[in-house]
């Protein structure tokens, strides 16, 4: 059985992005993907299903089935909505009216709870290139959705920094893709980790952290697939958790992302540790629901049988 400590680092951690490379599966299989998982033994490892904003209404007609398929939990409980993070693609004013008809078009009409969905945007994903952009989004985004911000990691991260602190707002960065150059080095993500970690800014990741372990893996689903050094998101949540507990200083962070050992990691009922930095599965629980949010990764099946052959589920 999975331990305390792996259950609590992997409580929806994972964001399923299926329509995205290298997986890049139609809505329909992407879709169905996403409800198979919900289904499965793992399910509480899922938190939401990536989507654009302006492919809402293909979701839609592929998820109807399913979403009608919802049932209420209780008399007391409204029922369980799949949530949906969108990524911005055009103006913000239209993709929040776009949002806004999704969740009015998805509301429970058959519920007795006034604000129940079978299917709710709670959370939006922005690019930017400059730091003002974080003052436009404060004054435009309702306080329903909560946003990351996606910067260059070669910009000025401490600038960004700033802007979201205070706001409520979440950092976002890329660790990977689908060819080697696509990769940060280690120490641009240590970087990142404990720059937001100073100004109490929690992040989400996406891209590349497909196993748990930093390893060298093929790098698409292709059979002639480049490969290249990987970061395993074990290494960057582990690192982001002990640096949020207090447990190991900032420059011990990108020792933790450069991890190749899956021995070096422990997982128990009490908690988890590298190399002796252990913390407890309440500290693990705190970071991550205030620090170290989630990732994104178009497969879920790929995270998953990697911690079955590790023995930690």
């Amino acid at each position: 059985m999975a331990s305390a400590a792996i259950k609590a680092l992997m409580k929806e951690l994972v964001d399923y992005a299926g329509l995205f490379p290298p997986a890049k599966l139609d809505m329909p299989r992407a879709v169905e993907a996403f409800a198979r998982h919900l289904e499965s033994d793992h399910a509480y490892g899922l938190a939401r299903f990536v989507v654009p904003v302006s492919r809402l209404g293909e979701f839609s007609s592929a998820a109807d089935r399913y979403l009608k398929q919802i049932p209420e939990r209780d008399e007391q409980a409204p029922p369980m909505p799949w949530r949906l993070t969108v990524l911005i693609d055009g103006k913000i004013e239209e993709n929040l009216d776009a949002i806004d008809r999704f969740n009015q078009a998805h509301q429970n009409g058959t519920s007795s709870h006034k604000h129940a969905h079978t299917a709710v945007v709670d959370t939006v994903e922005i690019k930017a290139q400059t730091p003002d952009i974080v003052d436009a989004a404060v004054e435009m985004l309702p306080e329903d959705l909560f946003p990351f911000i996606e910067f260059p990691l070669d910009g000025d991260i401490r600038g960004f920094a700033a802007a979201l602190a205070g706001t409520g707002f979440g950092a976002k960065i890329r660790t990977g893709g689908v060819t080697p150059e696509m990769f940060p080095p280690a120490e641009k993500i240590a970087e990142f980790i404990t720059v937001m970690h100073a100004g109490e800014v929690p992040f989400k990741a996406t891209a590349g952290l497909h196993h748990p372990i930093r390893s060298v893996q093929a790098l698409t689903y292709e059979p002639n697939s480049p490969t290249g050094m990987m970061h395993g998101f074990l290494n960057v949540f582990v690192a982001a958790s002990l640096l949020c507990a207090d447990r190991i200083p900032a420059e011990k962070v990108v020792e933790v992302i450069r991890e190749q050992s899956p021995d070096a990691f422990r997982f128990d009922d009490s908690g988890l540790s590298w190399r002796g930095s252990a913390m407890s599965v309440k500290d693990v629980e705190h970071a991550r629901e205030n620090f170290a949010i989630c990732f994104g990764s178009c497969s879920y099946d790929d995270p998953t049988n990697d911690l079955k052959k590790l023995g930690w589920l």
